[in-house]
Order: C-alpha cells, then structure tokens, then sequence
C-alpha cells in the first residue's frame, strides 16, 4: 500500500504538520490514523464529505456548475498552548476595537492624544455620520467578529485583518464539523477536540443581552436581505440554531418609534436584529432611499433605544486596512497592554517615504485597498505583468489614502489530498470572537481556508480553494457535537413570516464580511426568478 505521506516534501513555509520530516505532537494522532489509508480510501472519505455537503445544500457555482464547497479530509490541529495564546489575542484585538468604535462615535478623545489622526477617520469610506450618538444599550458595537490570521515563515501568528462589519464563514465551522465527526468517527473517540456547537447559543445570548432596557424576554431577528444573497444559507442557520425568525425588510415595520415583525398573529415587538445587510441598506429613510432591504425608520427606532442593531451601524470604519495599521497602537492607548498579536509589516501609502519605497519595490509587495474584501482589487507585484505595475504605480500615486502594502508572506502549509498523495498548501485561519458586554469569547477553531493549488497563496474558493475543519486540542470536556439537521437547540420562534431554511445552495463568500455587490442586492430588490451568480470569492491571504 501505497504510503500517502510519501515523498511529502519540506516546503519554503512553516509546515503545521511535518518538522524536519518528523510529525509534531498535536498532529499524531491525525498522522498515523491517515496513515493507515491508501489514496482511494482517503479519497472515498472525501467523496462522503461532499456528499454530506451536497445533503446540506452546502455548495457553490463554477461557470454554472453546482459543486459542493470543498472541505479537505486533513483537518488542521492547534494545540491547547497556542491556542491559549492566539484566544486571548483575538479577544484583545476586539476589546480595543470595541473602544475605538466607542470612541470614534462618541468623544473621539483618540483624535484629541494625537494618537490617530482625524483624516483617517473622516476620509474613511466606512465611516457613517448617521451612527454618532447612537448608544446601544449594553455599550456593546461588536457582537461578532472575525479576526484572520496567519502564521509566518517561522510559525507565529500575525494579524492579516480585521472583520468586524457583518464576518461571514461561521456556517462553514460548524457544517465542517459536522461532516468530518461522521466520516472519521475513530479520531473524534481518540481526540480532546473542543466543541464548536456552543456558537449559536453563545450568540444569541450576546444578543439577548443587548436588548433595550426593561425587555426581560428580548425578541431577535436575524435579518437577511433574501434567498439569492451569497450567504443565505449562513443567515438561515444561524436563525435556525438560535430558534429565532429569519426575516427580511419587508417583514419589519417602525411605527411609533418601535420596530415589529409582520406575523401571522398580527405585529410583534422586535428588541434585537442580528442584521445581515450592508449599512447603506439598512435604512433608506437615512442611507440609499431605493433600498427595499431594510426598513425604513431603523436608525432612528436605534437611536430613542428601542432597538438594537447587531452588528451596529459603523463598524466598518474599523475594517479600514489603514487603520488596522494604528491597532497595536490603539491596544496599547485604549487597554493599556501590549499587544499578543503582531499585524504583517505593513506600509501606509499616504507617508510619501512609504509610497516611494513602495513605488520602487512594487513587484516584490502585495498592494490592497483600504476598503476592499474577498480579495477585490489586490495587486500581486511578483505575479503582476509589466503593464499591471505601472498601471498600479499611477494609481496609487493618485490616491495613496486608498492603498496599503505588506510583504508576501509565505502562508503556513497543511497535508491536503492533491491526486494520490498528500502534498502541502497553504492556509489561513478566521477565528471567531462574541462580545456578550461581560466577556469576548473565542470559538474555538475557526475557518480554516485552504489553497488546492501547489503554491497557491490565495486561498479563494473561485480559484480553487476549499477549506479544513480546526480542531483545537484541550482539557475542555466534550460535548456532543452539533447536529445541524437533526433539531438542535432553541425551539423555533413562532407566528413570523415563514422562509426556507433547508438545502439551499452556498453562493457563499466567506470573506465577504457584508460588503455584498450592489449587484446583487439590486437582484434581491428586484426579488428576481433569476438567481445570482456565484461569487465564492475567499480572501487573499498572503
């Protein structure tokens, strides 16, 4: 039988698995079980992945072809010791920007220390006037966030950025799990592998616990702009596993600045919307007045506090990759602490020594809008022709606000099946943090997106990428895990508008962070019988 690790070549980056061709303790286990298979055993395990995938309607398009999401059968493994370094840091990372949104809405004291500048903040294209003075009840702006990270060349984490807009990919951790618990039963009895089955219930209570005051039973919605969005299937899950309403725009109404949900039973009180739509679309009394997926009246119903949105209004100004350059800064002024997590090396453009060095060394950097996602608009120097480069130096010679550049970084490598044989790819992680107002807890894992292709380093699903479940090891006591299709936890909510909350395709993207294409939501306005293309992009990771 044929050995799969066989010939498994050290590549030029940190490997998770392999060291020096010998396997490193977390990964043991994992190592002698697929072992113990040959190419066709393997590969019939990765068949009843995507099966299972396809059971869940779990999939996305390719030129029109409906394929299940990959899911590769090597899971990654992060020890309990790392991953009780990198937890604390997410959570430490999300305490500071909860501050900064406080702050940037509120006193702007950051600005007054000299510690960022004005011009950052007001230039920023996500920074929402309307949201000032709005407090939401528990203080809380950042229910949930996703922090992507890599590992450098020498194996520690760096910050690649900062998603805490609407973060997307949840779906995926917890299907994954699903799926690879039955197809390799014998590692999950073997295993200390920490539950992700907790999210839903983890959320909602940050939910619950943003209601307005005086609401001791507080009503929540998951509010989706509708069937065709790319992250339907997402919105619907989690609306599910919460046992809350999925609903959409046209499902709400403000009157007497108060929200409500059209039911069956007549009109019911809404105290929290766990909003799935871009802030240009929540509120066309406010923002784009031909929106038809928000509801008209909503930031004023936010600001007299009778209702909380989640995640709030604004948050996007934090996802500005200018001024994810000023968060170790921002961690050290708001929390007084150093940071535990360092971002990638990362140049601003606007500081002419920096656009000039830039300039000069362009083909050897990767240049990134400022308020891009899902790898839109990136320039790869070392792949980039001549043409590209010096179309690209004209541009961010006219707007280096717009513009950030970082080093190639050699993403970290996990086994992953290529044909007969495992070879190394590279990967990313999005671990995901929930901010109940008493504590940010980190889901233990996260997405952990992989490049199929050999050398590969951008991780999208467009261009061939898939994912791996993450396992994280500990003492934490099992649990069953979460059982998607087989009932789960809340009993649903009752009397709403129904939806479809079953086997829906994944035209999913999970980098997408609610930054939707206007397209598509213009579909969506149009309640069209043609769906949307796909647009599975990931991120570019590197």
């Amino acid at each position: 039988m044929a050995d799969l690790f066989e010939g498994y070549p050290a590549g030029v980056a940190w490997d998770e698995m392999m060291e020096s061709g010998a396997v490193r303790a977390p990964y043991r286990h994992v190592h002698r079980t697929v072992g113990t298979l040959n190419a066709d055993e393997l590969r019939l395990r990765a068949d009843a992945l995507a099966r299972s995938y396809l059971a869940q309607g779990v999939t996305f398009d390719v030129g029109g072809e409906e394929r299940p999401f990959p899911l590769d059968s090597v899971p990654r493994v992060i020890d309990a010791a790392e991953w009780d370094l990198l937890a604390p840091g997410v959570a430490q990372r999300v305490r500071a920007l909860e501050a900064l949104l406080e702050d940037v809405y509120g006193g702007q004291r950051a600005i007054t220390d000299g510690v960022l500048p004005r011009s950052l903040i007001v230039s920023s294209a996500n920074f929402v006037r309307a949201a000032r003075g709005i407090n939401p009840p528990n203080g809380v702006r950042v229910h949930v966030a996703g922090i992507d990270v890599i590992r450098d060349s020498a194996g520690g984490w760096r910050v690649l950025e900062d998603n805490v807009r609407v973060p997307s990919g949840v779906s995926y951790v917890l299907s994954n799990r699903r799926a690879m618990a039955q197809s390799f039963p014998e590692l999950f009895s073997t295993m200390r592998i920490r539950p992700v089955a907790d999210y839903p219930r983890r959320l909602l209570a940050a939910l619950s616990a943003a209601a307005p005051p005086g609401v001791d039973e507080p009503v929540v919605v998951v509010l989706t702009p509708g069937v065709y969005n790319s992250a339907y299937f997402e919105h619907s899950l989690l609306a599910r596993l919460m046992g809350v309403e999925l609903v959409e725009g046209r499902d709400l109404i403000c009157s007497g600045g108060k929200v409500y949900m059209r039911t069956t039973e007549g009109r019911r009180r809404v105290d929290v919307i766990y909003r799935r739509v871009d802030d240009d679309f929540v509120d066309p009394v406010v923002f784009r007045p031909d929106s038809l997926l928000g509801c008209p009246g909503l930031i004023g119903a936010a600001r007299a506090g009778a209702v909380t949105i989640a995640n709030a209004v604004g948050n996007g100004v934090a996802d500005d990759k200018l001024v994810y350059t000023y968060v170790p800064d921002l961690i050290r002024y708001y929390l007084g602490e150093e940071p535990i997590l360092k971002n990638v090396d990362t140049w601003r453009l606007e500081e002419p020594d920096a656009l000039a060095e830039v300039l000069d060394r362009l083909d050897e950097l990767v240049v990134k809008p400022v308020d891009g996602s899902g790898g839109k608009g990136i320039i790869i120097g070392p792949a980039a022709s001549r043409n590209e480069l010096d179309e690209a130096r004209v541009r961010l010679a006219a707007d280096p606000r717009g513009w950030i550049a970082q080093p190639v970084v050699q993403l970290s490598t996990v086994p992953t099946l290529a044909g007969d044989s495992l070879r190394p790819r590279h990967v990313d992680l999005r671990p995901f943090a929930v901010n109940d107002g008493e504590q940010v807890w980190v889901l233990p894992g996260g997405l952990t997106r992989v490049a199929l292709a050999e050398g590969q380093l951008v991780v999208n699903s467009s261009q061939g990428g898939g994912s791996k479940d993450t396992w994280v090891l500990g003492a934490e006591r099992r649990s069953p895990e979460l059982h998607p299709h087989h009932g789960a936890t809340a009993a649903p909510g009752s009397g709403a508008h129904p939806h479809p909350v079953q086997g829906v395709r994944l035209d999913f993207n999970p980098s997408d962070d609610g930054t939707l294409s206007e397209q598509t939501q213009q579909q969506q306005q149009a309640d069209s019988d043609e769906p949307t293309a796909s647009d599975p992009d990931g991120a570019l990771a590197c």
